[in-house]
């Protein structure tokens, strides 16, 4: 179950998502109208909404549930794989976002969001230590599920040997890095390695990395949350790419 006027917006105008059934209330649904006209106009396949209670729609949803009045029955999106975007970008430049058990929905579903933002194609987590793509981490990314792809490897540090055999930079994000992320010298294919709050990136993980990078923070604050973290290394990755 999707909620929410960007997540639900951006997945009934995603042609790759399978609706089944959408409900809102009154006016939300007439606030939809727009997104859902154009759906038709894309000749998408869309049930036709149903009117329910604010209440009704609450009992659809976890509790406390931010759902605007919107709530969205889908499929799941399908499947992509490391090997699908790194084949789809070619040689050409590229950036992706990789997080070493960052397990909090809220965080992983910004993050989403600023690489949506700022053209990262994929994000990738480990298996085992990422949560799943629910109504809360869809909300987070305010749509960006549906435009970035989560890619699910078994093993990070080789997801990351991947990589730099596919001549990424691959920078991992800590507190040690002797150099800031603005002097690293990139290049045109990035991988941004950022580890969960407190611990940070393993220590495999760590140094599988081509180079460990900090943000130029100042004390008393030395660390930032991790999505906040992510949206400025994001950014500075597409400052690069434009000049």
């Amino acid at each position: 179950m999707l909620y929410g006027v960007h997540a639900v917006g951006a997945a009934w105008l995603n042609p790759e998502r399978q609706c089944r059934h959408l409900y809102g209330t009154q006016p939300a649904l007439a606030a939809l109208t727009p997104i859902i006209e154009k759906a038709k106009a894309l000749g998408l396949k869309r049930p036709a909404p149903v009117v329910a209670e604010r209440d009704a729609i609450e009992r659809m949803l976890p509790q406390g549930a931010v759902h605007q009045g919107l709530a969205l029955d889908s499929e799941p999106l399908p499947e992509v794989g490391l090997e699908d975007v790194l084949i789809a970008a070619g040689n050409g430049p590229i950036a992706l976002v990789l997080l070493d058990q960052v397990t909090d929905p809220h965080n992983v579903g910004a993050i989403l969001r600023s690489a949506a933002a700022f053209g990262a194609k994929g994000v990738i987590v480990q298996s085992r230590h990422a949560p799943e793509v629910t109504g809360v981490l869809a909300k987070s990314a305010s749509g960006a599920v549906e435009v970035v792809p989560i890619l699910r490897e078994t093993n990070l540090s080789r997801a990351i040997e991947r990589l730099r055999d596919e001549g990424f930079f691959v920078a991992g994000l800590a507190e040690t890095g002797a150099v800031t992320l603005a002097e690293a010298e990139l290049g045109s294919r990035v991988a941004l390695a950022l580890g969960a709050e407190g611990e940070g990136l393993r220590r495999l993980v760590a140094e599988h990395c081509t180079e460990l990078v900090s943000l130029p923070t100042e004390p008393p604050i030395g660390s930032l949350n991790v999505s906040n973290a992510a949206a400025i290394g994001l950014y500075e990755i597409a400052r690069r790419r434009q000049r």
